[in-house]
């Protein structure tokens, strides 16, 4: 089995979502790596987001959500442990303290091989950097970036959080890619991705004269899902990550997964 949406699987937004995003940057490294010319090669760039955002918890999965990769606290951790003092029976809890934290986070850099210029960065956005300090810093991060001659691909595939900043109204759609050729600058093209929809095919651009490289984001997902087997991992049973979905959309994963048997025709 695979997973149960024609695109991008909401389900991953959740704990699983810091494995997904580094496995993401290797599918997309190594599709670059098969189609660029021979002057340039496509590298793998780890840096680190500050995370003050007081660990945001999901109540449904009992996890850390989801920059730190999976911490799933133990069923006795959860429990209520009972004592008894002075007669009087106590409920002893455990509760999260918020400690900021550095998240590791993996980009693609598109470089030229003789002289190692960077010519292309792709950024995949994380919760980290669509929140609190992490937006901030992610966004300063960008500007300096935007003044420079290298383009910049951000890969959003998180319906929750802060969108990066431009001026103008976004469409009204879960996911985007934003595409920011030097030559174009300040103006960014916007590539809308609709839930229900395949995800597009983007064009990566390089070095004049040279064309731009067609990346495939769908077949970089799907190689994802075909590796790691995601389906087996994510519990479909459950409710989405947040944000709330509408009640058409909701309905609309709900037929998915029972189309693809996660979940039994009588909701069993």
């Amino acid at each position: 089995m695979a997973s149960p949406f024609p695109g991008m699987d909401p389900y991953l937004e959740g704990e699983m979502w810091m494995e997904f995003h580094d496995r993401l940057a290797n599918q997309i490294s190594e599709q670059l790596l098969q189609k660029l010319p021979e002057r340039y090669t496509a590298l793998l760039n780890k840096h680190y987001w500050l995370d003050d955002s007081a660990l945001e918890i999901i109540s449904q999965a009992r996890s850390i959500y989801p920059d730190v990769h999976v911490v799933e606290a133990s069923r006795a951790q959860e429990a209520l442990v009972e004592y008894v003092v002075a007669g009087i029976q106590e409920e002893i809890v455990e509760l999260v303290s918020p400690i900021p934290q550095e998240i590791p986070a993996l980009s693609v850099e598109i470089r030229d091989v003789a002289e190692r210029r960077l010519v292309t960065v792709i950024e995949i956005l994380s919760p980290g950097n669509k929140r609190g300090k992490g937006w901030e810093d992610y966004n300063d991060k960008r500007v300096e970036l935007l003044g420079t001659r290298t383009h910049l691909v951000e890969i959003d595939l998180l319906r929750a959080g802060r969108r990066i900043y431009l001026i103008g109204e976004l469409p009204s759609v879960p996911y985007f890619v934003f595409l920011s050729r030097v030559q174009r600058r300040p103006r960014t093209t916007v590539f809308p991705i609709p839930l229900r929809g395949k995800l597009p095919t983007i064009p990566i651009p390089l070095l004049p004269p040279d064309a731009d490289v067609a990346f495939d984001l769908q077949a970089a997902v799907d190689a994802c899902f075909n590796l790691v087997h995601y389906e087996r991992l994510l519990d479909y049973t459950k409710a989405l990550p947040p944000p709330e979905l509408d009640a058409e959309d909701a309905q609309w994963v709900q037929e998915k997964i029972r189309a693809a048997g996660y979940i039994k025709q009588d909701g069993g």
